[in-house]
């Protein structure tokens, strides 16, 4: 195995905010997610589902979502918190720095609170992605199958980099599940994980010319027992 190809994929995963309109085919998201499939979960439990919008498919969902932000948006809420009530450092500093890097690229100064929103707004069209997914849990799961679902997303992301291909993970559609939930007739068990993404980066879009910063493994691991 090339270490170096695998290191690649995963290094060049980004959050994509402009696609072009390229086809991706079926068969590709197929593949893509038969390979994400094998992600590690308890007792092989494999908790997720999903559901891959192209085509009328897609834009029926972005047209229900996007209508429900214009008229109603401080109505809906996730059923599951992603973030945490109040943020704190060194969390606080990250997000703030993301969200400034971002902006800035776009030319949103702070408290332009229209061109924030219509940027937020661009979520709920997959950011022009011909391919956009929506992933369920089942709702009687505990937090391990969660904890397997984000390997099995990441999986998703590092096989679209293998071929080429970007993605764009979505936390913000779980807001609007119920929105979601009659146009994709959703069980009552599922709950909606997030949305994501997947197309061909548009390489003359300023956005996704941002560059997030990792910490070094020396700085969040404890090595012990190593011989120099």
């Amino acid at each position: 195995m090339d270490a170096a190809a695998v290191d690649a994929a995963i290094t060049s995963r980004r959050s994509v905010r402009r696609f072009l309109d390229t086809p991706v085919p079926a068969g590709a998201v197929e593949a893509m997610l038969d390979a994400a499939a094998r992600a590690p979960s308890g007792t092989n439990m494999q908790p997720w589902r999903g559901y891959a919008l192209a085509g009328a498919a897609r834009d029926a969902l972005c047209r229900a979502v996007q209508a429900a932000f214009d008229t109603e948006a401080h109505t809906h809420e996730q059923e599951v918190r992603y973030y945490p009530e109040a943020f704190f450092e060194p969390y606080l500093a990250r997000r703030r720095k993301v969200g400034w890097d971002l902006y800035g690229l776009l030319g949103i100064g702070k408290g332009e609170v229209a061109k924030t929103r219509a940027q937020h707004r661009r979520n709920f069209q997959f950011f022009d992605a011909p391919v956009g997914m929506i992933f369920t849990i089942d709702r009687r799961l505990a937090v391990g199958s969660w904890l397997d679902y984000g390997m099995f997303l990441e999986n998703i992301m590092v096989a679209a980099r293998g071929r080429g291909l970007d993605t764009c993970a979505q936390a913000a559609w779980a807001q609007y599940h119920r929105v979601i939930r009659p146009v994709l007739g959703l069980a009552e068990e599922e709950i909606v994980v997030c949305g994501l993404a997947l197309g061909y980066a548009d390489p003359a879009a300023v956005e996704n010319t941002l560059t997030t910063t990792r910490e070094p493994a020396r700085a969040f691991m404890r090595f012990d027992g190593f011989d120099e």
